[in-house]
């Protein structure tokens, strides 16, 4: 049986879902689970949940938790990464609180903007950490790799190390699922074919029995019949971008909002009400999350909560099964661009279908993109190359370049504004950057 170490184990819910489509597979029902988190106490509740899921579906893993991330890789097969370096306290407060005294608000803050940069300048240097132990001590592991930002975290370990390495989101199978409600057809009779970078990724094609459901879609958006499907969130942003490119994106309004230049603006609070972008969500987010999460953790330790478990959307089982047991099946993965998208940087972090088996994850050729879909993915491609390049080299001046094209920050600052904002975030990151150079 396949041993899959959990790094992060202490994010119990996601660590809930995976593992739950994990031993929903009798053939993974007996696997090694190395459940492995800095904090002791989120780590014995999410020990406590794993053997509880184990309990519904009848599996007998052996589940073991440890502080030791050394000794959770050893020897491992599989490794799945859910951590977030400096958490929501300070992490994601400084990424919104210090950008917002410089008049730049965000919504997320999660994959690009300052605060994606900030987080991947935070997050790069575990990973590092994370590899080199991989290579030493499970140089044949597959890592699958769920942390964002996506794109920066994933092309930066494709950069530096050799472990095989496949980055993981849901956004591409959810919005199909999305607009097959706002269709009125049903998911399963749906076929699609995506590709892009992560979160600015486009459905090439839309099809329900080769017919096109894009002209079904062009309707949908001018009668603007399309639902509320994150919280009370509308879906304005992209459904504005798809009637002014064509094509629809697969991440969610209030991701997008921020990843372009039109629609926070700081002078014109007309656009936030007309689009309902949703500022500072991520914040309001985490903290109901934190919440829901303290009146949550007593009742699981104290065996109140029934544990159950419904398949979610994310790949990491299907493609563990799928390696397994030499079932093919087609994923969409973040990945290296290594001649699968013409009109994208060669080597760049692109999301595009797999086709996975006993041979691995194997990604498929696109071709060119429709040219105005590359100019937009190159504009939050040019932020991700040069936060990477920050990272790796240790130079600080790729920082302040990567803000200075971020679209979003480039539209709403000048360049002492960003050079400052840019000092004040080091200086507040502390600890939590490694030295950088001037």
């Amino acid at each position: 049986m396949p041993k899959i170490a959990f790094i992060g184990a202490g994010s119990t819910v996601f660590a809930k879902n995976l593992l739950g489509d994990i031993l929903s597979f009798p053939e993974l029902a007996g696997a090694h689970i190395a459940l492995m988190d800095i904090d002791p106490e989120r780590l014995r509740t999410s020990e406590i949940v794993a053997h509880k899921v184990a309990d519904f579906f009848g599996a007998k893993p052996a589940i073991e938790a440890t502080l030791d991330r050394r000794r959770a890789l050893d020897g491992a097969d599989y490794a799945i990464s859910m951590f977030q370096v400096g958490g929501y306290k300070p992490g994601t407060v400084i990424d919104f609180e210090i950008p917002k005294k410089y008049g730049l608000r965000q919504t997320i803050a999660d994959t690009l903007g300052i605060g994606g940069i900030m987080r991947a300048l935070r997050t790069i240097p575990v990973f590092l950490d994370i590899c080199a132990d991989m290579e030493e001590l499970c140089p044949d592991v597959t890592f699958l790799q769920y942390v964002n930002p996506m794109a920066m975290n994933t092309w930066a370990i494709n950069r530096a190390s050799q472990i095989k390495t496949v980055g993981l989101c849901h956004s591409v199978p959810s919005t199909a699922e999305a607009l097959a409600e706002d269709l009125g057809v049903p998911i399963d009779e749906i076929n699609y074919r995506c590709a892009g970078i992560n979160h600015m990724a486009f459905y090439l094609n839309f099809e329900r029995n080769d017919e096109d459901l894009y002209p079904r879609l062009r309707e949908v958006a001018e009668k603007g019949t399309f639902g509320r499907r994150y919280r009370h969130l509308a879906d304005k942003v992209r459904y504005e971008v798809f009637k002014r490119t064509g094509y629809f994106v697969t991440e969610s309004s209030e991701h997008f909002s921020e990843y372009v230049p039109w629609f926070i603006k700081r002078d014109r609070p007309d656009l936030i009400e007309q689009y309902e972008v949703p500022l500072d969500e991520y914040l309001t987010r985490c903290e109901l999350q934190i919440a829901q999460w303290e009146s949550a953790k007593a009742a699981f330790e104290r065996g109140e909560l029934e544990i159950t478990h419904e398949r979610t959307h994310e790949y990491g089982s299907l493609i563990i099964h799928s390696l397994e047991t030499n079932t093919p099946r087609v994923i969409y993965g973040n990945v290296p661009n290594r001649g699968l998208i013409d009109n994208l940087p060669q080597g760049c972090c692109v999301e595009v279908p797999c086709l996975v088996d006993k041979n691995g994850v194997q990604p498929t050729r696109i071709g060119a993109l429709p040219p105005h879909l590359a100019a937009l993915m190159q504009t939050n491609i040019n932020v991700q190359a040069l936060t990477v390049e920050a990272a790796l080299t240790r130079k600080r001046e790729h920082i302040y370049h990567a803000a200075m094209l971020d679209p979003h920050t480039a539209a709403e600052l000048s360049l002492d504004q960003i050079w400052q904002l840019v000092d004040e975030l080091i200086a507040a990151h502390g600890s939590m950057l490694p030295v950088y150079t001037a």
